[in-house]
């Protein structure tokens, strides 16, 4: 039969173990970078935005996709650097 001064030892060993492991969690680290993220939207806006605002024409479509692009990483950057 178990005794219970050997359980009072196990639940602290438990316990110690919990918090070892507490703070190395999946959550905290971010999968993707934002800058990646916010590059990928913001050329596509960019890319919208020209196709409407030009009617199609490829030369400012072109532009619109890198301007919202570099938007998108700088804004991206400072999100990974907690600034927003």
């Amino acid at each position: 039969m178990a005794r219970s001064h050997h359980r009072k030892k196990h639940k602290e060993h438990l316990r110690q173990f919990r918090h070892s492991h507490e703070g190395a969690s999946a959550s905290d680290t971010p999968k993707t970078k934002a800058a990646v993220l916010f590059t990928v939207i913001g050329a596509l806006l960019g890319f919208a935005v020209g196709y409407f605002g030009s009617s199609g024409s490829l030369v400012w479509m072109g532009a619109g996709l890198v301007a919202g692009a570099i938007a998108g990483y700088y804004l991206g950057k400072n999100i990974d650097r907690g600034k927003y």
